[in-house]
């Protein structure tokens, strides 16, 4: 009796719950994930800076592609972070998201493949996105072209992830009318919700005039540390605002997450054991599950006829395309 006691003392330690949640997650990516019937556009967005806005895109995007969907993530920060999480060359002379954004250059033309990770596709950044607030003020349909640029792109996709600059400006809103969802990564650390209701309100103001498909569909908590009061505290508070938004998975602060971009890789990449790559597994798992109501998606490996995005983008039939393999 006294050793059954032990033992299940032992099993509820917090390396033990880790442990099983570990091997419940490893266990899990081996299943398949539904797959949208029309592809999902998600802008990841948070005007506050440090709280894992291309940390979570690129990770996000890996989870997805590394299930069997076709993902493409759009650089839209001119720091191009996320396009050195991919590993994608992005100085100044590279096709970039700028060229599409300002010269007009379609996106099959900046597209190029994450070598790490098949499946995964990524529009980058370089320092020229920097001046392209100023560029854009003057242009045609300025708040539209990232959208249009999104619907003449033919190739098939079941998601397209847009990493946002810690900003509200013309970038973040033509990031917000290319979408149907916007995601908010929040930080489990004092001021969590500071600035988010400037956000809510951008969201509101787009969809009332500019697209009125977009919709706040995921909230994230990142950074979480479970070995203080002051995360769980933040947590809590955060689903209570958002009880329908919040994923139930929280993001780890985790040594990996932070230095897998120097490598230029994401975490499931760099470390795929690691309790990062695990809670972006099923993070990912989470999102993917959410948005299929009944009849609402297949199971990847299931093919699956052409739709569109919801803003007159074509999603061709799945299956082998011609550059992109």
């Amino acid at each position: 009796m006294q050793d059954s006691e032990t033992v299940d003392q032992i099993d509820d330690t917090p390396i033990a719950r880790a442990a099983q949640a570990a091997v419940q997650a490893i266990g899990r990516a081996g299943e398949g994930l539904p797959r949208p019937a029309a592809t999902r556009v998600i802008v990841v967005a948070n005007q506050k800076g440090g709280v894992g806005k291309t940390t979570t895109t690129v990770n996000m995007a890996a989870s997805l592609a590394m299930h069997g969907l076709r993902v493409l993530v759009v650089d839209l920060d001119p720091q191009g972070n996320a396009s050195t999480a991919l590993g994608i060359d992005h100085h100044a002379e590279v096709p970039s998201i700028y060229d599409v954004l300002v010269e007009g250059k379609p996106m099959a033309d900046v597209v190029q493949p994450v070598v790490d990770v098949e499946g995964l596709f990524c529009v980058p950044a370089t320092i020229d996105l920097a001046g392209a607030e100023i560029e854009l003020v003057s242009l045609v349909a300025r708040e539209s072209r990232l959208q249009r640029a999104i619907a003449a792109y033919e190739q098939p996709l079941d998601y397209i992830l847009i990493d946002c600059p810690p900003s509200l400006g013309l970038l973040t809103v033509n990031a917000l009318v290319a979408g149907r969802e916007v995601l908010i990564p929040i930080q489990c650390e004092y001021y969590a919700l500071e600035g988010l209701g400037q956000l809510l309100r951008n969201v509101e103001l787009v969809r009332a005039h500019l697209n009125p498909a977009l919709h706040v569909s995921t909230i994230l908590l990142t950074m979480y540390d479970a070995r203080t009061r002051l995360a769980a505290q933040v947590a809590e508070e955060v689903r209570t605002h958002f009880r329908n938004e919040v994923l139930s998975t929280a993001i780890p602060r985790s040594v990996r997450i932070s230095e897998a971009p120097s490598y230029g890789q994401t975490v499931l990449t760099y470390d795929p054991g690691s309790t990062g790559a695990l809670s972006y597994l099923e993070a990912a798992r989470e999102l993917a599950q959410r948005a299929v109501g009944p009849g609402g998606g297949s199971l990847v490996g299931q093919q699956r006829g052409g739709s569109s995005t919801g803003h007159g983008a074509p999603v061709a039939q799945h299956g082998t395309t011609e550059g992109h393999q």
